[in-house]
C-alpha cells in the first residue's frame, strides 16, 4: 500500500536525495575494491568489485529514472511518467544477473587454480569499510521506502542488501584464506555471492514487472479505498474498482451507486468529498469515480466491465 502523508514534491525530494547518496556510495566502493583487488589478487574482492561496478551503473540509471518519473503528465503521456522507475528496476535486474555470471565464472576458475591472497590485511580493511558504507546506505534507503513507494529505490536497496551479504561473505572468505592459508575458501565465498545476486535479481524483476503489468494494489489498500469512499452513506456498492501503481503515483477508478433522486450538484459534491478523503490517504493518487443511479444502471463500462475480477 502506498504510504500516506507525503505530497508528490516531498516524495520526489526524498527519492532524489537517496539516489544521489546511492551513486556516491557506489563510486567510493568501486574505487576501494578495485584498489584492494589489485593489491591482494582476491577473487572474492574482484567479484565484489564487479558487483559494485554494475551497482554504480544501476544507481546512475535510478538517479535519472526517479527524476523523470515525477515529471508532470504531458500531451504524449497523459498518465505521467511513473513507469520509468519500473523500467529502471528491470535494467537493475539485468545488471545483477550479468554480475552474478561474471562472479561465478571467476570463482570457478579460481577454484580450479587456487592462488594465495596477497596483502590480506589491506583487503580485509577495505571489505570492513565497504560493509559499513553499504549498511549506512541501506538504512537510508529503508527510511525513504517507509515514506514513499518508489519501486526504483526498492530495486536499488535490493542490490545493496545483496552487496551487504556479499561483503560479509567475502570478508569471511578472505580472512580464512589469509589467516588459515586455505585458498579455496576465497573462491567458495565468491560462488555464494553469485547465488545471492541471482536471488536478489529475481526479487527486483518480480516487483518491476508487477508495475509494468498494472498489477492491482494490495487487498489491504483496495479495502481501504472502498471504506473511505463509503464513509458517506449516500455512496454504496463500489464496483469495477481498478487500481495500479506507476512509480510514485497510484491510479484508481471505480463505479459507485448513488441515490437516483439526488440532484446533479448534490451527487457531484458527494463524489468530490470522496475524492478528498482518498487523497488524504493516498496523496499521489489519480482518481476517477463514475456515479451510477442505485438500482437503475444498465451494464456498462467498456471492454473490461464484466471480465475484471471484483
Amino acid at each position: 500500500m502506498t504510504p500516506a502523508g507525503l505530497s508528490p514534491a516531498e516524495s520526489a525530494a526524498l527519492t532524489r536525495r537517496v539516489t544521489l547518496l546511492s551513486v556516491a556510495t557506489a563510486a567510493i566502493l568501486v574505487t576501494l575494491k578495485v584498489a584492494a583487488w589489485w593489491a591482494s589478487g582476491s577473487t572474492a574482492i574482484l567479484a565484489s568489485a564487479a558487483d559494485s561496478g554494475l551497482d554504480l551503473v544501476a544507481s546512475l540509471v535510478t538517479f535519472f529514472a526517479v527524476r523523470y518519473a515525477v515529471a508532470p503528465p504531458d500531451a504524449e503521456h497523459r498518465f505521467g511518467h511513473g513507469k520509468a522507475e519500473a523500467f529502471a528496476s528491470l535494467m537493475q535486474a539485468g545488471l545483477v544477473f550479468a554480475s552474478a555470471a561474471l562472479v561465478a565464472r571467476e570463482a570457478v576458475g579460481d577454484l580450479l587454480s587456487p592462488h594465495p591472497i596477497r596483502a590480506g590485511g589491506w583487503a580485509i580493511a577495505v571489505m570492513v569499510v565497504s560493509t559499513a558504507l553499504t549498511l549506512v546506505l541501506i538504512t537510508a534507503q529503508t527510511r525513504v521506502l517507509r515514506r514513499t513507494s518508489s519501486v526504483a529505490v526498492a530495486g536499488d536497496r535490493a542490490h545493496y542488501a545483496s552487496d551487504l551479504a556479499s561483503n560479509v561473505i567475502a570478508l569471511l572468505g578472505i580472512a580464512a584464506s589469509a589467516w588459515l592459508g586455505v585458498n579455496g575458501l576465497d573462491a567458495a565465498a565468491a560462488i555464494v555471492i553469485a547465488a545471492l545476486l541471482l536471488w536478489g535479481a529475481v526479487g527486483v524483476f518480480r516487483e518491476a514487472s508487477g508495475q509494468l503489468m498494472d498489477k492491482e494494489l494490495s487487498d489491504e489498500a483496495r479495502a481501504r479505498i472502498v471504506a473511505l469512499v463509503t464513509e458517506d452513506a449516500r455512496l454504496s456498492d463500489v464496483h469495477q474498482l481498478r487500481t495500479r501503481a506507476s512509480g510514485p503515483y497510484v491510479h484508481m477508478q471505480m463505479h459507485v451507486d448513488l441515490d437516483p433522486d439526488l440532484s446533479l450538484e448534490a451527487a457531484h459534491r458527494a463524489i468530490v468529498a470522496a475524492e478528498k478523503r482518498l487523497l488524504a490517504a493516498f496523496p499521489n493518487a489519480d482518481i476517477i469515480i463514475h456515479a451510477d443511479p442505485r438500482g437503475r444502471a444498465e451494464p456498462h463500462g467498456g471492454a473490461f466491465a464484466e471480465s475484471a475480477a471484483e
